[in-house]
C-alpha cells in the first residue's frame, strides 16, 4: 500500500456549543483546512456529543450520502419525505440527500448522545431523496467485519449511491482482523473507541489511518475497541 497516513484525534477541528461538542475529521463549518477537505469520496466524519433533549433543528442537505452511526443514546429523526423515528445505539441510518431533503435530529434521552455523522459524495447528482435505518448488534460486529453500507444492499447492508463499502467491528482485546484492499481502491479506518494497532502503528479513540492501493490492512486490538473501515474508490 502507498501514501499511508495517520490523522490524530487532537488534529481534528472542534466546534463547541452549549449543547454540542463536535470533532471534525475534515473541513466543516467554521473549521477549514485546505489539506483536510476529503479522502477519496469521504467528505465528513463528525464525532458528535449532544446534550440531553437537544440537537439539530430542521436543516437542508443536497447531493450527499449521509450515514449516521450511533454509539450511545438516542436521536429522534424527522425529515421532509415524511420519515420519522428513533435511532438508538447500535443503529445505523442512511439518507440520500439527492435533489434536496430537510431533516432534524434531536436527542431523545436524558443522557448524552454520541454519534458519528458521515458524509460521502454520491456517484450521481440530484437523485431522489431516500431514508433507511438498520440495527447491527454487537454480536454481528464482534471480532469480524460487519458490512453496514454498500452500493448493492447485500447482506442486509444499507444501500448507498456510491461505490463504497463501510464496515464496523467491535474488537475484544488482542483480536486481530485483516482486510484486503484491491488495486485502485483506498482505505480509511476510524477508531470510534479504544486503542488498536494498524499495520504496526498505534491508534487511539478519534484517530484515523488511511492508505491507497493494493495491500492488506492489519488491525490488532490493544484493548476493547470499536472501529469503522471505509473501502473507497
Amino acid at each position: 500500500m502507498k501514501n499511508s497516513q495517520i490523522k490524530r484525534s487532537q488534529a481534528r477541528g472542534f466546534t463547541q456549543l452549549p449543547w454540542l461538542k463536535s470533532y471534525h475529521s475534515f473541513s466543516f463549518g467554521d473549521y477549514y483546512d485546505p489539506n483536510q477537505m476529503q479522502f477519496s469520496v469521504l467528505r465528513v466524519i463528525n464525532d458528535d456529543i449532544i446534550a440531553p433533549q437537544q440537537g439539530f433543528g430542521m436543516h437542508p442537505h443536497r447531493n450527499m450520502e449521509i450515514v449516521t452511526y450511533m454509539l450511545a443514546g438516542e436521536i429522534h429523526h424527522k425529515d421532509s419525505t415524511g420519515q420519522s423515528g428513533v435511532i438508538r445505539a447500535g443503529d445505523v441510518q442512511h439518507m440520500t440527500a439527492g435533489r434536496g431533503i430537510m431533516h432534524s435530529e434531536m436527542s431523545a434521552t436524558e443522557i448524552e448522545t454520541h454519534l458519528l455523522q458521515i458524509w460521502m459524495l454520491p456517484n450521481a447528482e440530484n437523485l431522489a431523496p431516500s431514508y433507511a435505518q438498520r440495527h447491527y448488534s454487537t454480536a454481528q460486529k464482534q471480532n469480524q467485519w460487519c458490512l453496514i453500507a454498500d452500493p448493492y444492499g447485500q447482506n442486509d447492508a444499507l444501500k448507498i449511491a456510491q461505490h463504497a463499502f463501510v464496515y464496523a467491528s467491535v474488537l475484544s482485546t488482542s483480536t486481530t482482523l485483516d482486510y484486503p484492499v484491491a488495486v485502485n481502491r483506498s482505505v480509511y479506518v476510524h477508531v470510534a473507541k479504544g486503542e488498536v494497532s494498524i499495520n504496526g502503528e498505534s491508534l487511539h479513540t478519534g484517530d484515523a489511518w488511511m492508505a491507497e492501493g493494493a495491500g492488506e490492512v492489519n488491525v490488532i486490538a490493544n484493548q476493547v475497541s470499536e472501529v469503522l473501515l471505509f473501502d473507497l474508490p
